[in-house]
């Protein structure tokens, strides 16, 4: 997996590539835990994302409480197998998504 942030006027967009898995989740955790602070917003670009375990929507749950005091966090350009695995868990019921 890839991770690259890009963080403008307190609004950090995370550009993902890859798998996010048991092994990879880690990853993107601490990458939102050393951007958080200076976060009021987050953007995951998840159109490079081809897969997402549950250790993947942990981090993504987690990120999304974590942020949601603030400016919350949003989900851009899910893949059609991402987008599945969101709605079969039901989350797309509490998760900000936009095309």
């Amino acid at each position: 997996m890839n991770i690259s942030v890009n963080t403008v006027d307190n609004i950090s967009t995370f550009s993902i590539e890859g798998r996010i898995d048991t092994l990879t989740a880690p990853e993107l955790d601490k990458a939102f835990t050393e951007a958080e602070p200076v976060s009021d917003k987050v953007i995951f670009d998840m159109s490079g994302v081809d897969y997402i375990s549950s250790a993947g929507m942990r981090v993504i749950i987690a990120v999304h409480r974590a942020m949601a005091k603030k400016g919350g966090l949003v989900l851009k350009g899910l893949t059609k197998n991402v987008k599945t695995i969101i709605n079969l868990t039901g989350f797309t019921r509490i998760l900000n998504i936009e095309e």
